[in-house]
């Protein structure tokens, strides 16, 4: 089965470090997203460090997971690199489903977290990673290997498909 048919939320983790490589492909994948204009405004931090993780679930109540991730990757958008005004969001979203996608395809569990447009929760993630006010954490990816499975769901709909009209 396609890895886009596979992938779950995967929210518990084994205490494996996930291989700086294989962080590596993730980023690859994020910034493999098509973008807008083809202007990638996306920037991508990578946390590792436990008491950056553990400062997280702090002020996001659905980040308790970052505890025991290996990592995070934070999608951000940066508004001074973005090719049309607003469209960054479009792009940084795209960039997190490719690490997601790329995340089950390396056999690693991920989370998508949501950030942006919670203005707390963004200007905490800022203040916590030294961000420039310019950029806009949109996503925090929490990563590491399943400690958890998942079945597959059918999420395919016939009544939410409409042809030429509603």
């Amino acid at each position: 089965m396609l890895s886009i048919l596979k992938r779950r939320s995967i929210r518990k983790y084994t205490d494996q470090r996930v291989s700086d490589d294989k962080v590596e492909q993730l980023l690859r994948a994020g910034m493999s997203a098509p973008s807008a204009g083809n202007g990638r405004p996306w920037h991508f931090i990578v946390v590792d460090d436990k008491e950056i993780l553990s400062e997280i679930p702090k002020f996001h109540p659905y980040s308790n997971m970052l505890k025991e991730a290996s990592h995070a990757i934070v999608v951000c958008g940066n508004k001074g690199e973005e090719k049309f005004e607003g469209y960054w969001v479009q792009d940084c979203s795209a960039a997190t489903e490719n690490i997601l996608l790329m995340a089950e395809e390396l056999g690693l569990g991920a989370v998508w977290l949501g950030v942006y447009p919670e203005k707390e929760r963004v200007m905490q993630v800022q203040e916590l990673l030294h961000m420039p006010n310019n950029v806009v954490p949109l996503s925090i990816v929490s990563i590491g290997y399943p400690a958890e499975t998942k079945e597959s769901i059918n999420r395919f709909y016939p009544e939410k498909i409409h042809k030429n009209k509603w």
